[in-house]
């Protein structure tokens, strides 16, 4: 069995191998099939053809560069071999070759240095040149650092992988709308597979608790489905265009994604020019796609549409990805385009008697937006202008209309409510998935399959029941808002519809009515949820709940200090501003939950004694962002020391070196005498990003362990409060810590001699330290 500092750690810590096998594995099937293609001369078909170009992985290093090339020029070839038969194949399988070499070495080579913690093989580690070290001017200093830079994020950054999926998705159908390919057979799955992966980067976004780019990527997964499966009834089933052309003019569902494309504008203002224009495009492509256009124009717009928005969105993918990978704006995305406190005043967002609803409420509103949305869009598309225009072929076009958007996506929404923890948080887009889901194989499938009149009775019972479970609904929605109420109020009217349409004795103009107010509150729903969460606070009203929880709210405690969200720059310069004013704080680290003063007040310094009854005989240590600010304050560390900062910071390890007047320039300034012992300092560089940038806005801080002298670390911000909230000034809200135990601590004081010593093992082992010294002290020799 392995042990806790052994196996299990590499298991987590490369990802990569099993990314450099799945592409040498889509390489070798890719290859063997067009080396038979080019002995036989038969071309794959249906899902063979799926897997060419299948292989992408993103990692920087001296082999990855190879890989990518390879794949590029093999993508080429593939293209090639569309129109150029065998001789191309045969070259796109010789690369493919070569990739799946490349694959195989580098699964080892990440396998060993998983197993190792080194890098026994080359290729991994060393990069051709470092995104890092571009539109810097020391970058021989910098580069001597040579480590790889962890990113010190919770949860990775969706951007690129969702700029990435609406390219593709894009491109296929520009292909389509300008005649590359006769049938969407094959576009349907490409784009359903792409889709998936976008899915992905919409649930990181929910994770990282950005509700702008989860309810931006949910909405595009839901318009490139329900076009991509559109596409593919009106080509592999309906087939005559005229046919198309019919069943579409009756269609409106397009014009919720024109109101939806209007409402991702409006949060994106408070973004950059590169998002707004995004958004712009993808408002144009909804209004390209709408059915009501003449079908000999039709896809030439759409087309043109598609291709623009491929441009944009591929400029996107790369330049999110590498100002990620820099953590910084190297490629330019163009400035803010509206001011917050403009885009404030414009939504008359400035009025005083706005609260803070504390950290709990952000969570839950993240997944309402894409909620309002995926019902809004079954509800416009399920709407029609009365029973005898419902021909086949509306029926077989609408389908995917109501089916995706209102039961697929919608539950992806149900997994997201779930996770949130909400109370009934689930049960509403639950049950109006199962709704959706029925009045699609009730209304539109039934017609086609020509159901019988005891089928008919059966839906009948199963209206009634809707019909009772949407009433308890209308009571948990009436806990809630006015929005969600008038939201289910309205569906309860849409069942009665449902209901006298099993009687055959349905209104069409009742219906028309409850289910276009029904998309109508969707999209102001959808507006207020996202421009809300974008800013953490009601702006604008979604009205209160007609019936209140008192025995919660009697029950519900008052929290002893101000909290702030990590996630959040408000709730970061919200904590800057209290340090800065002299207050104590407990903030999140990489280990475990730390107090923290400003070193520009002395005074905040000796509060955290009293606070943690801490022996004034005890040093406290001071934290800063990264190396590169040792490095400008220039401290006399010889080479050694310096290597050995920059093979264990950022991370879990403290450093207690020489005192010197470097921590001036450090900017320590008047908390000299109160940090450290007299002659020595122990300096953090933590691994992550909320405590660097929180230093980066105040400077050095002097921090120390969350807890009462003596008590076990704080792993979460509640401990934090409930220990010493009502003796500090301020906690800044992360969650559950990294770690369960603190930093370890190494004396470097005697560095040079070539001895260091352990003076706390804690998170980093005392034996994985001394092996990093002794990798650097034969290194320096």
């Amino acid at each position: 069995m392995a042990t806790s500092n052994g196996f299990p750690a590499s298991l987590y810590g490369e990802p990569g191998v099993l990314g450099m096998l799945a592409n040498g594995i889509s390489a070798f099937l890719v290859l063997l099939q067009n080396f038979h293609a080019a002995r036989t001369g038969i071309t794959p078909v249906g899902v063979e053809n799926i897997l060419a170009g299948v292989h992408l992985i993103l990692i920087v290093n001296i082999i990855m560069p190879f890989v990518f090339g390879a794949i590029t020029v093999t993508l080429v070839f593939e293209a090639v071999a569309l129109v150029a038969n065998s001789w191309a194949l045969v070259v796109a399988g010789i690369l493919e070759l070569l990739i799946l070499t490349f694959a195989i070495y580098g699964s080892a080579a990440l396998l060993v240095k998983g197993l190792t913690q080194r890098l026994a093989l080359k290729g991994f580690g060393t990069p051709l040149f470092n995104v890092l070290l571009l539109g810097t001017t020391n970058s021989a200093s910098a580069q001597s650092i040579g480590q790889e830079k962890k990113k010190n994020t919770k949860y990775a950054e969706p951007m690129a992988l969702g700029y990435f999926c609406d390219t593709v998705s894009s491109f296929i159908f520009a292909f389509y709308c300008f005649g590359y390919m006769k049938s969407f057979v094959i576009g349907v799955a490409w784009v359903s597979i792409i889709s998936a992966a976008q899915l992905f980067a919409t649930y990181y976004a929910h994770l990282r608790q950005d509700c702008y780019h989860a309810t931006k990527f949910g909405l595009h997964v839901t318009y490139w489905l329900i076009k991509a499966w559109e596409e593919f009834v009106a080509s592999a089933l309906i087939v005559n265009a005229n046919n198309v052309s019919s069943g579409r003019e009756a269609m409106v569902g397009n014009w919720f994604f024109v109101a939806a494309a209007l409402v991702l504008c409006v949060g994106s203002l408070n973004t950059d020019s590169l998002e707004l224009t995004h958004n712009t495009l993808f408002l144009l492509l909804t209004v390209s796609s709408i059915p009501q256009i003449p079908m000999q124009g039709y896809y030439i717009f759409f087309g043109v549409a598609c291709s623009l928005f491929t441009a944009a969105s591929l400029y996107g993918t790369f330049s999110r990805l590498v100002n990620t990978i820099a953590e910084k704006s190297l490629i330019p995305v163009g400035p803010q385009p509206v001011s917050t406190d403009r885009l404030k005043s414009v939504l008359h967002c400035g009025r005083s008697d706005h609260r803070d609803q504390g950290v709990p409420s952000q969570t839950h509103q993240i997944p309402d937006a894409l909620f309002y949305i995926s019902n809004g869009v079954a509800a416009l598309s399920a709407l029609h202008a009365d029973g005898s225009s419902m021909n086949s072929n509306f029926l077989h076009l609408t389908v995917p209309w109501v089916l995706i958007s209102g039961a697929v996506v919608q539950g992806y929404v149900i997994q997201v409510q779930i996770r949130g923890g909400g109370r009934f948080g689930s049960v509403i887009p639950f049950f109006y998935a199962v709704v959706w889901a029925t009045w699609t194989w009730f209304r539109f499938a039934g017609d086609l399959v020509q159901f019988s009149s005891m089928a008919a009775h059966g839906f009948t019972a199963g209206a009634i029941a809707f019909l009772v479970i949407n009433g308890f609904l209308m009571l948990i929605a009436s806990y809630r808002n006015l929005v969600l109420l008038f939201l289910t109020t309205s569906m309860e009217v849409v069942l009665v519809c449902l209901l006298l349409s099993t009687l055959q004795q349905l209104p069409y103009q009742l219906e028309i009515a409850m289910l276009a107010i029904f998309s109508i509150i969707c999209i102001y729903g959808a507006l207020a949820s996202l421009v809300n969460c974008i800013f953490g606070q009601r702006f604008l009203p979604m009205g209160q709940p007609l019936l209140k929880d008192q025995k919660k709210q009697e029950e519900k405690p008052q929290l002893p200090c101000p909290v702030a969200e990590s996630q959040l720059t408000s709730g970061l310069l919200k904590i800057a501003k209290l340090l800065e004013e002299g207050g104590v704080c407990g903030i999140p680290t990489d280990t475990v939950y730390a107090l923290a003063a400003s070193c520009k007040n002395p005074q905040a310094i000796e509060k955290i004694y009293n606070i943690k009854d801490r022996p004034a005989e005890k040093p406290i240590c001071i934290c800063i962002s990264s190396v590169e600010q040792l490095i400008a304050a220039k401290p006399p560390f010889s080479p050694l020391l310096w290597e050995f900062m920059r093979n264990v910071y950022p991370g879990g390890i403290s450093c207690i070196v020489s005192k010197g007047d470097w921590l001036f320039k450090l900017g320590v300034g008047a908390a000299y005498d109160r940090v450290g012992t007299r002659d020595s300092i122990m300096i953090r560089v933590p691994d992550h990003t909320v405590t660097g940038h929180l230093c980066d806005l105040t400077g050095p801080l002097a921090i120390t362990s969350a807890n009462p002298s003596g008590e076990p670390d704080s792993t979460h911000h509640s401990m934090v409060l409930s220990r010493l909230g009502h003796k500090i000034q301020g906690v800044l809200c992360d969650g559950v810590s990294n770690e369960v135990v603190a930093s370890t601590v190494v004396n470097c004081l005697k560095i040079d001699e070539g001895t260091i010593s352990i003076l706390r093992e804690g998170c980093v082992p005392a034996a994985k330290v001394q092996q990093i010294f002794d990798r650097v002290k034969n290194h320096m020799l």
